[in-house]
């Protein structure tokens, strides 16, 4: 359990659990989480680590595939060692550019050429670009995180992945259950120390809570606390 400021992005979060979970040889297979806490970047690290991270990735962002028609980067085809893409209709790049963005993230931007881009049949399918030196670009990520984003894309959208992810709706459930029956997301301390302390104590009230209606048949969702678990919220509170 991890206890931040609240303007700490999730994404900031995932490999510090990570790294506390193996130190204490704790480090899951699967790691289910929302889209809050994956990035492609988290999903080649997680996966150095033997770790599934396993949450949805945002879609592509072109123009194309927002607006649901046309050429989406994922009709490119990429050629990494030879450092060219092939668009649908066979023409390659003109150029390959490895940059970095303000934040440190590397990328890769690639231009086809703007004779090609003018001539082409599929062109209004393809770009609207005005740019005088080039035509069509794409904006890529280094080869490890691209095919890894790539790759969660293409899962999430079939019905075996949606099913396995399907689990992650017990946490969700977890989380609903705190937020109802406790003040996990407010506190009265000062101070992240007594905060986290009062998270850990009561998530130890709703474990003995979700323990009870377990071994007595009560259904999770209820708002009713056992006396067990009463005692552990009274001590976080």
């Amino acid at each position: 359990m991890v206890t931040t400021d609240a303007t700490v992005p999730d994404a900031q979060v995932t490999e510090p659990v990570h790294h506390a979970l193996a130190a204490r040889g704790l480090l899951p297979a699967i790691h289910l989480v929302d889209s809050g806490y994956t990035s492609a970047a988290l999903l080649v690290a997680a996966a150095g680590q033997n770790i599934e991270l396993m949450g949805p990735v945002f879609a592509d962002t072109t123009a194309q595939s927002r607006a649901g028609q046309g050429l989406g980067q994922d009709a490119f085809t990429i050629d990494w060692p030879a450092r060219t893409v092939t668009c649908p209709r066979g023409r390659r790049s003109a150029s390959w550019s490895e940059q970095r963005k303000p934040t440190g993230t590397e990328i890769i931007r690639v231009h086809f050429a703007k004779t090609d881009c003018d001539a082409c049949p599929v062109r209004a399918q393809c770009t609207s670009a005005a740019n005088p030196k080039h035509g069509r670009s794409l904006t890529l990520l280094t080869q490890p995180q691209q095919q890894a984003l790539d790759q969660r894309r293409r899962e999430q959208e079939t019905e075996k992945w949606k099913a396995a992810y399907g689990t992650r709706a017990d946490v969700e459930g977890t989380i609903s259950q705190a937020v109802r029956v406790t003040r996990t997301r407010t506190t009265p301390y000062r101070g992240l120390d007594k905060t986290h302390l009062g998270h850990v104590l009561t998530a130890a009230g709703l474990n003995l809570h979700r323990l009870n209606t377990w071994w007595n048949g009560t259904p999770i969702g209820t708002t009713h606390i056992s006396r067990f678990a009463r005692l552990g919220l009274e001590l976080a509170a």
